[in-house]
């Protein structure tokens, strides 16, 4: 197949030295890459997804669950059954070894190069930075703590300079790009899980095991918060449909398994503990205000390093986030060199954090979108994931990067309608079925009572439209041994 020859600097960086090194900017952009580039072991993909998961949103998720009025036991249960949606994250990873290619370019043969290009535009980078916003809003938060505790209450230029700081770190891992991201991460995991032992010891020894609300829930007010809280903790694991763009670097015989296991292990085992451990502390703590919180049972000299922490967290959270925000913008068409597409992603962010922090409630306004977006986020996973399994991995990222009129995934005017119309009709029945507490209700979540399906209907809905649209036409591609549709 032909490659786009209008794909210039839109598919990849010019530039002649085009290998991912530790101490050099990685020279690619969503082009392909080559097999003498491929490098690392699945194993690598732990690390990785470990760090950004010890993460201070984690540990407000984790409280948020108990003030929604489940028991501790519940609350754990629902956080142990929620983090499973990381499996989805781990089976789309496998798609980046399979192609040479990022998630925003393999996406291209569920939607075709047209209709990616508006998914990836609302999914890939619109959401992208309301989470940056929202992560950086909480690390900022967390700094300014940490400098009124040292005596330094800072002014409204010094909150500005605090902002500018944690996203000049992020965008520095950003744009030194994936083998700084895979050589970092390991060592920061160490750091944050040291710091999190630490604090594991001090809430385990505040924690009422027997923890019960003044009021307990039953009937359909019980599966109703059961529904909330599976949603809230299952949508950072949906947020990461980009996986592929961290496993794209691993050799192509690298095992789908092993890749799948080390991405969805990786997340799932530091997500579980830490956000457990918010829901432990607020047995005895009011965790409206967790940092306070915290700090009023830890020493006086670890309550700065879990600060620290909380900041490192965010900024290795955010490094991911606005590393393939980056390349969103490439995959829409933006012909800008992914460090230049890098900062801008950092640039929008930042202004949207200093909105938040120093004008207006924005971070109550990013939190409620969060929630609302998982009726689109779940139905993108689940479409994607299917696409995996149908097609048993097999992509061809030459073929993607081409995205001539009668390309091998123009499909229909460049819009694969197939996996359109499983896009429209998952998140429209999945609106319906949501429930966002004093903001908005669906109509077929009030028919039940106030029980939210918009997590379940969403995985599963989109992925049986899709299926059925698309099974004969992969099923003949399978059994032709084609790469394309």
């Amino acid at each position: 197949m032909t490659a786009n020859p209008d794909a210039g600097s839109a598919e990849r960086d010019p530039t002649p030295d085009r290998l991912a090194r530790p101490t050099r900017v990685e020279a690619h952009g969503i082009d392909v890459i080559g097999d003498d580039e491929r490098h690392g072991r699945p194993r690598d993909l732990l690390g990785v997804w470990a760090a950004p998961n010890v993460s201070y949103l984690n540990l407000v998720i984790g409280g948020a669950l108990v003030v929604l009025g489940l028991t501790l036991w519940q609350a754990l249960a629902v956080i142990v059954v929620g983090n499973l949606c990381w499996v989805l994250v781990g089976v789309v990873a496998v798609s980046g070894p399979a192609a040479g290619a990022p998630s925003e370019v393999i996406t291209r043969a569920v939607y075709g190069p047209r209709g990616n290009r508006v998914v990836i535009g609302v999914n890939g980078w619109l959401i992208s930075v309301c989470y940056l916003a929202l992560s950086w809003s909480a690390a900022s938060v967390t700094a300014f703590a940490l400098c009124a505790r040292s005596g330094l209450e800072p002014s409204t230029a010094g909150k500005v300079l605090i902002i500018v700081g944690i996203a000049a770190a992020t965008l520095v891992i950003s744009v030194y790009g994936h083998a700084t991201i895979v050589r970092l991460y390991p060592r920061l995991t160490l750091v944050l899980a040291a710091v999190f032992v630490v604090l594991a010891g001090h809430v385990l020894g505040h924690t009422d095991w027997s923890y019960r609300p003044a009021v307990e829930l039953r009937g359909v007010e019980l599966w109703a918060a059961v529904a909330a809280g599976l949603t809230l903790v299952a949508s950072t694991a949906l947020s990461y449909n980009t996986s592929a763009d961290f496993a794209r670097y691993l050799p192509r015989t690298a095992k789908p398994v092993a890749v799948a296991g080390c991405t969805a292990l990786g997340a799932y085992v530091p997500s579980v503990l830490f956000t457990a451990l918010g829901a432990l502390a607020a047995t005895t703590l009011d965790m409206s205000d967790p940092q306070t919180a915290l700090a009023g049972v830890l020493p006086n000299w670890f309550t700065p390093v879990f600060f620290v922490a909380v900041i490192l967290g965010a900024i290795a959270n955010n490094a991911m986030t606005v590393y393939s925000a980056g390349l969103a913008l490439q995959a829409i068409g933006l012909r800008i060199r992914r460090t230049r597409s890098v900062l801008l992603d950092g640039t929008v962010g930042v202004l949207l954090t200093l909105y938040a922090l120093l004008i207006s409630d924005f971070l109550d306004a990013v939190s409620d979108l969060m929630q609302l977006t998982v009726a689109v986020l779940a139905p993108l996973m689940a479409i994607y994931a299917a696409d995996v399994l149908l097609r048993r991995n097999r992509y061809d990222g030459h073929a993607l990067a081409d995205q001539t009129r009668g390309g091998p995934f123009w499909y229909a005017g460049g819009v694969n309608w197939a996996g359109v119309g499983a896009l429209v009709t998952g998140a429209a029945v999945a609106v319906a079925c949501l429930s966002v507490p004093g903001l908005y209700t669906g109509f077929l979540t009030d028919a039940l009572g106030g029980i939210g399906l918009s997590l379940p209907v969403g995985l599963v809905l989109p992925a049986l439209v899709y299926t059925a649209a698309m099974r004969r036409r992969l099923t003949s591609m399978n059994t032709n041994n084609s790469q394309f549709p």
